[in-house]
C-alpha cells in the first residue's frame, strides 16, 4: 500500500496530528524523540517555535528542506 500525508496539524507540546491519503488519522508525540536527541541538528528542534515550522512536501513531513524528516510508514503506524 502506498500512503502519503495529506495534512499535518500541530496539536501542541510537540504533537502533530496527521491525516493520510487513506483518511487514517494519527497523532504522534515527537517530544521524547526530540528531547532525547543527541544530534545537534535534531536538538535544535527542541525550540518549539522551530519545531512548528514543518511542511508537507511530496506527501511527506519535513523541516528545513528535509533537514529533519521521518519515514511515512512509521508515522502511519503511529511510531517514530
Amino acid at each position: 500500500m502506498v500512503v502519503s500525508i495529506l495534512k499535518a496539524e500541530y496539536s501542541g507540546d510537540y504533537k502533530i496530528k496527521f491525516i493520510f491519503s487513506d483518511n487514517t488519522e494519527k497523532t504522534i508525540d515527537f517530544k521524547p524523540f526530540i528531547m532525547d536527541a543527541k544530534n545537534p541538528m535534531t536538538r535544535k528542534y527542541q525550540n518549539e517555535k522551530l519545531f512548528r515550522q514543518f511542511s508537507i512536501e511530496y506527501g511527506d513531513i519535513q523541516w528545513n528542506d528535509f533537514e529533519l524528516s521521518f519515514p511515512i510508514w512509521d508515522l502511519y503506524q503511529g511510531a517514530i
